[in-house]
Formats: C-alpha cells, sequence, structure tokens
C-alpha cells in the first residue's frame, strides 16, 4: 500500500545493518508479543528483555522462541549482564544464555563500576560465541565528558562490538540527554565525528528525541529503547508520514 504514495525514503530492508528499531519489552506476555507482533514484526530487528525481566517474566522462553521466528534477535538488558558479574557468576550467565538460546548479548556497565579494560574483555570473550552489543554511558551520572565516550566506543568496536549503545534508560533523561530529555548536540556532534553514526545505535525513548535523531541522520539511523506501542508510530517519523518529519523528504 506505501507505493501507492511519492516521496517516500528508502528503508532499509531486514536484515539490516542499519535503520535498527530496538523495541524493549519490559515483561509481555507470551499473548501480548503475539499480538504485537501481528503488526510490528516487519518494523522491530532487535528486542531487549529489558533489565532483569527475563529471570521473572513467566514463559519467556517460548517468547524468545517467538519472536526469533519471526526474524527478531532477543537479548536479555545489560543491567542483568552486571547482576552477574558483581556476584562474580559470569559463567552461570553464560548458561543462561545458552538455556534461552540467545546469540546476542549486551555487555554494559551502567550500575557498577568496571575497568574498562575488563569490560573490554568480556567484550572479546563473548564476541567469540555471540553477537555483541556494548552500551556507554552511566546510569547515575548525568556528567559526560565527550572524549571519554568516544575513546570508550572505539576501545569496544575494536574489541569486537557489532554495535555501541548511546546510554539514555528508558526514560530518556540521562547520557546523551539532560534532565529534560533535551539532546546534547554538542556530545552528540562530537561522538559522530570520530564513531561512525551506522555504528552507533541510540536510546530514544521519547517521540522529541527520535524526531530530532531522525532530523539529524535520517531515515536509517538506529534508534533503542522503543515502547511496544511506539513502534508502528516510530515508523511513520521515519517515512514523513507525521507531522514532525513530514517535509523532510518533499523535493517539489
Amino acid at each position: 500500500m506505501l507505493n501507492i504514495l511519492s516521496q517516500i525514503p528508502e528503508r532499509s530492508q531486514k536484515p539490516r545493518k542499519k535503520g535498527l528499531t530496538m523495541m524493549m519489552d519490559k515483561g509481555l506476555s507470551f499473548n501480548q508479543a503475539k499480538e504485537f507482533l501481528e503488526t510490528c514484526s516487519e518494523y522491530t530487528d532487535i528486542i531487549k528483555l529489558g533489565f532483569g525481566t527475563s529471570l521473572i517474566t513467566p514463559n519467556v522462553k517460548n517468547k524468545i522462541k517467538l519472536y526469533q521466528k519471526n526474524n527478531i534477535q532477543v537479548y536479555l538488558g545489560g543491567t542483568l549482564f552486571e547482576a552477574f558479574v558483581i556476584r562474580n557468576q559470569i559463567e552461570d550467565y553464560k548458561k543462561l544464555l545458552k538455556n534461552l538460546s540467545l546469540n546476542m548479548v549486551e555487555i554494559s556497565d551502567g550500575s557498577i563500576n568496571l575497568n574498562h579494560k575488563t569490560k573490554c574483555n568480556y567484550i572479546k570473550d563473548f564476541s567469540k560465541n555471540f553477537t555483541v552489543l556494548s552500551e556507554i554511558g552511566s546510569k547515575s551520572d548525568n556528567q559526560v565528558i565527550a572524549s571519554d565516550w568516544t575513546i570508550q566506543m572505539k576501545n569496544e568496536l575494536e574489541a569486537g562490538s557489532w554495535k555501541v549503545i548511546a546510554e539514555a534508560r528508558e526514560s530518556g533523561n540521562i547520557g546523551i540527554f539532560d534532565n529534560l530529555g533535551k539532546t546534547k548536540t554538542d556530545l552528540v556532534d562530537e561522538i559522530v565525528n570520530d564513531i561512525d553514526a551506522s555504528k552507533i545505535i541510540w536510546e530514544t525513548p521519547q517521540k522529541t528525541q527520535q524526531v530530532w535523531f531522525i532530523n539529524k541522520f535520517g531515515t536509517n539511523v538506529n534508534l533503542a529503547n522503543i515502547s511496544h506501542s511506539e513502534i508502528i508510530p516510530l515508523e511513520t517519523l521515519r517515512l514523513g508520514l507525521r507531522g514532525d518529519t513530514l517535509n523532510n523528504f518533499i523535493t517539489n
């Protein structure tokens, strides 16, 4: 149906390497997941089972299989990785990933103090058997030094990360955003001066944030922490089918 309208920007096709949309599942039931997939599977590339929800969500193993059957990558929130790290249970974490038949993992240190070299060693280790996403930024400290972000991103990509995630939390008021949810434009500019934007996944839970990044980087920017109810609204933003981006792709 979309082809009846001219001047629609070209979206990358699944399986995508850019233009990724990551949905944050904070505990959907199996039936809710089925309903979600009826309308959103085409527009969803990755699903994160947020923070530690995978340990207490009923029927989670079957839900993961359902997502994967719909050609969607699934991984566990980085906070759960950190919970295993601080308990010195990293081998148990690997067993959990194997038990859940996951082939993607997030390596983060947003809630714990983890030496960056040690973090990179985790990335190197996990990248032997998993597609690694690593996250940059703290969940508590909103004071960000741009050079630290770029150095860490470079190191983690070199260590084996497929993509690096720019932290904003599910609230969108930390990391690359201030406490009012506004983008730290100087920080973003400095990051992309040194890092290929296609290698970065930006956490953008708020619509205004999604609009800003689409305006800045175009239709095929990688966006994450999207609510299950906001996947189709986000796709309309990407395609200029919503007022906020309506004029972005009109050439006459």
